[in-house]
């Protein structure tokens, strides 16, 4: 296929899959879901872009085990905090405003299809890389996702053991890498997608898989991630939270200042 047959093709199975969603999401009034099938569809994205493009086997490869591993722990992650927990507070907020009004709801989880199509266009880079052997290009992008994943889910297995501990209830998250970041799951996030970067040297597509680090900053920094996210600690974890926004950093890691 050529890259914009698998683009299309990406859209429309993500779509079909946020649909489903969002019917199960109208029953169990949990919006969450949102999120695992956008994780599982980013990380679908990248095996099926892998299968069907047109560059060397090696970047191929590399993209469907990287990518699909991926999606897969992240997708896994959400999975069960959906399943064991209330619904998200952002969601929650969303509810309130719209209630269980259908087409509203559709139009967020059609969205999320168009942002697995967005976030796909990387992959499109490194499926199409034409350079067949290793080098150090491919060695740097498989340390820098080694790095960030674990990073990631280290970050993400401090904020559930703080969080399932009653005693934490109301409090801010200063456990291990959270008292040097406010969000370092979101921080190893957006590093994680300079592996697809260092992917697709070679590629003839290479300047388009700059768009996934750049996009998912923008998304994580102004939009979707932290400012939903810090609204929502404020309205649950009040001054105690405001107090850790005036001593930690927001996203990339550094000591943390003296808190007043």
């Amino acid at each position: 296929m050529n890259p914009w047959q698998q683009l299309l093709l990406v859209w429309s199975l993500a779509a079909v899959a946020q649909a489903l969603a969002w019917r199960r999401q109208q029953r169990t009034r949990n919006a969450g879901i949102v999120d695992v099938v956008w994780s599982f569809g980013v990380g679908g994205a990248a095996v099926l872009t892998a299968a069907t493009g047109q560059g060397a086997l090696l970047p191929r490869l590399l993209l469907a085990a990287l990518g699909g591993l991926w999606g897969l722990r992240l997708g896994l992650h959400l999975l069960h905090r959906v399943r064991g927990e209330a619904e998200d507070g952002r969601y929650a907020q969303l509810r309130k405003r719209w209630g269980d009004a259908p087409l509203k709801w559709l139009t967020m989880f059609q969205f999320q299809a168009l942002l697995v199509a967005l976030f796909a266009l990387p992959f499109l880079a490194v499926a199409a890389n034409p350079v067949a052997h290793w080098n150090a290009w491919f060695m740097a992008g498989i340390a820098v996702w080694i790095a960030c994943v674990a990073g990631e889910a280290i970050a993400d297995r401090q904020l559930s053991r703080f969080r399932a501990d009653p005693a934490n209830s109301g409090k801010a998250c200063r456990a291990g890498l959270w008292r040097y970041s406010r969000h370092p799951n979101y921080f190893f996030e957006w590093l994680h997608w300079f592996a697809y970067v260092l992917l697709a040297a070679g590629s003839p597509l290479a300047w388009l898989a700059w768009s996934g680090p750049v996009v998912m900053y923008l998304f994580l920094r102004f939009l979707s991630g932290v400012p939903f996210t810090e609204a929502q600690a404020l309205r649950t974890r009040g001054e105690d939270y405001a107090r850790y926004q005036r001593s930690t950093p927001m996203l990339i890691p550094w000591f943390p200042k003296e808190e007043r």
